[in-house]
């Protein structure tokens, strides 16, 4: 029977984008502290929880996703302190889960071999697990780490000082941080960091973030004294990230404008404590990089007139563009990232969505490339410039990340840590194959399932996808995804245009008024899909999460009659409106701005919100957002699912799962993600007729 979803209120709002009207009857959704909009997502869970926790099969999916979930995870060690003195000797950090707890714990050791000890434990910071430790950052000489906090997923961040030698807090406490790190000057007295003035207490999930500053923190001091290095009031959408060189002479600020990956490269001598901050690079015309400097010559990563990736050097003291050197050109691969290890250049590559690890001399000569265990992703290749050990993790889809110890001396990896996980990857297999788009553009996807799989139209297939932002989508393991696996279900990975795969023209064929080049990418996919045997549309289920979510929005609202089901997680589902919450303005660099008469044309022409049509049968769909998501407001996907509970004709379910005590999914406590993966595989079980049993 057709499921009894809440009566949603129409208010009589309409708002004129040159010239054309546009109605916007849910936009008292967008308040999240109105006792009607509280009582909505209170009537509207329990409808979805009511059908969800009564789907056959749900408690042996739990069971088993508790299962699998219990096992160690490692993240990479790393090492700080003077490598040359006996006084401040070196430790080891690492960050360690056994399983089940809702946040890993930060384990601190004086050697690989001693035993370690307990350094935090975000886990008794609250009772449910929600509290996570979003940021560390430990001073030169290894004696004090501070750390960030996130509460209930927000991207709000309040950083702290712990002594490591005691274990105690120190008194410390920095407020009104987001998207900024911690990094300490080398005389271990205090940290740079980024932070916001204090929003209003009841409106600092939903209010546009501006005005970003860059402070120094002083150790032992209230945040009142903290030093202003640097703020723009001219320029009220720059952001600034600021990071001391490893050798402790320069803070170098990388300026920010929106998402695009153009930034501009500023920089303080802090031998001399007056002085100004110099503009080494002042157009937003490139990414730059900072990798590390020799002196006065710094090393930087760039895409300029070069879209894949380079390196180049830039001697400060003479810093004019004749006298830049290419050091590593622009190669067929995309250039990811380059660190300094063993006084080498350590490059990470993409290979068609696939890592590819190369070393370098430091004038640019190639060494050898770093042989790794497979086709999949690597991950670290962190430490000092002397350092001649190093560690990587490596993953695809069905193996769980391994740590491997990398001897810069022998070439060789060892294995570090290796998850016990009770599942046989060697019973499936990953294909990387190339579809045509609809322009006629090969898209790489990869595609994993059992060995011997069938290509008789009948497998349930998930396809997964997110197309923006210049995010590459490179193998990578989700211990939900296994029980899909175990069903015989496929899992489909595009790797659309509006990613960073193959450099920044893939990026922007992708953007702005060519976003729909990506939705026809994924629908490609699907057909594809199809036209070959893997599956048909009633098997056929679509995920993507934020920019993924507003993905999977238009493409039900564009071919509803493709999928069997949807998953929309987070998504950005309101294109004329996404720039007036938190950060939602900077993503106008991907998406445009509907204040811009062309780019509003294209937005409004794709919104989900604004594409739903009524009396169409859409799929059976499941959005997923939280109350606490400060990244991509809950609003986008409330007011989607009512016009999309509105406009739907057919028995099809169309569910909105409303976490509580959450964010836009990080620092998400593992009871947490284990109930969604139960409700989601069930959700999809049920709707593609997959047998579970």
């Amino acid at each position: 029977m057709p499921l009894n979803y809440p009566a949603t209120r129409k208010a009589d709002q309409t708002d004129t984008y040159h010239g054309i009207e546009v109605a916007d009857p849910y936009r008292w959704l967008e308040d999240p502290n109105s006792d009607e909009t509280a009582a909505w997502v209170e009537a509207q869970n329990k409808v979805s929880f009511g059908y969800l926790n009564e789907l056959p099969g749900r408690d042996r999916l739990n069971a088993r996703l508790t299962e699998l979930w219990n096992y160690e995870r490692y993240s990479l060690p790393f090492k700080q302190g003077d490598r040359n003195s006996t006084d401040q000797p070196v430790r080891y950090f690492y960050s360690k889960n056994d399983g089940l707890q809702n946040q890993s714990v930060l384990y601190t050791l004086p050697s690989l071999d001693a035993e370690p000890t307990v350094l935090l434990d975000p886990n008794i910071l609250s009772e449910d697990g929600t509290v996570a430790l979003s940021g560390i950052a430990i001073s030169e000489n290894a004696q004090y780490l501070a750390y960030g906090l996130s509460t209930a997923g927000s991207d709000w961040m309040e950083w702290k000082v712990r002594d490591i030698a005691t274990g105690e807090d120190t008194d410390d406490h920095v407020q009104w941080v987001k998207f900024s790190g911690a990094s300490w000057t080398h005389d271990h007295k205090g940290f740079f960091y980024s932070r916001y003035d204090e929003p209003e207490p009841d409106t600092q999930l939903e209010d546009v973030n501006r005005y970003q500053k860059l402070y120094y923190h002083a150790l032992g001091t209230p945040q009142a004294e903290d030093k202003l290095i640097y703020e723009r009031p001219d320029q009220p959408d720059w952001g600034f990230s600021g990071g001391v060189t490893e050798d402790g002479r320069y803070l170098i600020i990388s300026v920010w404008l929106g998402t695009a990956p153009k930034n501009l490269l500023f920089y303080k001598d802090l031998q001399d404590p007056d002085s100004e901050v110099v503009e080494l690079i002042s157009e937003f015309e490139a990414q730059y990089s900072v990798i590390d400097n020799d002196g006065t010559t710094f090393w930087i990563q760039t895409d300029l007139a070069a879209p894949k990736g380079k390196v180049i050097a830039i001697d400060i003291a003479n810093p004019d563009r004749d006298n830049w050197e290419t050091l590593i050109p622009e190669a067929e691969e995309t250039l990811e990232s380059v660190g300094v290890l063993n006084n080498q250049f350590v490059a990470d590559y993409l290979k068609d969505a696939y890592t590819q690890i190369k070393i370098f001399d430091l004038t640019g000569a190639f060494i050898r490339n770093v042989e790794l265990p497979g086709i999949g992703s690597a991950g670290g290749f962190d430490g000092d410039r002397t350092d001649t050990e190093t560690f990587y993790s490596f993953t695809s889809f069905t193996v769980p990340n391994r740590i491997y110890r990398y001897d810069f001396t022998t070439g060789e990896s060892t294995l570090f840590r290796e998850p016990s996980i009770p599942f046989d990857p060697d019973a499936y297999e990953t294909q990387q194959v190339f579809y045509p788009s609809k322009d006629g553009t090969e898209i790489p996807m990869f595609i994993t399932a059992k060995k011997g799989l069938e290509l008789n139209g009948e497998n349930p297939v998930l396809l997964y996808g997110y197309g923006g932002f210049s995010i590459s989508l490179s193998p990578s393991f989700s211990v939900s995804n296994l029980v899909w696996l175990e069903q015989g279900g496929v899992y489909a990975v595009a790797n659309l245009r509006g990613g960073g795969e193959y450099g920044e023209a893939w990026h922007e064929a992708g953007i702005k008024t060519n976003k729909q080049t990506v939705f026809d990418d994924f629908i490609s996919a699907a057909e594809w899909l199809i036209g070959e045997g893997y599956t048909k549309s009633e098997k056929l289920a679509i995920a993507g999460g934020s920019n993924g979510g507003l993905l999977v929005g238009a493409c039900i609202t564009q071919r509803p009659d493709l999928f069997g089901a949807a998953l929309p997680a987070v998504g950005v589902m309101d294109m004329l409106r996404f720039n007036q919450f938190t950060i939602g303005w900077a993503w106008e660099s991907d998406y445009g701005s509907p204040q811009n008469e062309d780019e509003f044309k294209a937005l409004y022409a794709y919104s989900p919100l604004h594409r739903l049509k009524p009396g169409t049968a859409y799929p059976p769909t499941m959005i997923t957002t939280a109350d606490h998501d400060d990244r991509v407001v809950p609003a986008h996907s409330f007011k989607f699912a009512a016009a999309l509970q509105a406009a739907h004709q057919g028995e099809n379910p169309v569910l909105i799962r409303i976490e509580t005590k959450a964010g836009h999914g990080a620092g998400k406590p593992t009871t947490k993600q284990i109930e969604e993966a139960t409700d989601k595989w069930a959700f999809l079980a049920h709707e593609l007729d997959v047998d579970m049993d």
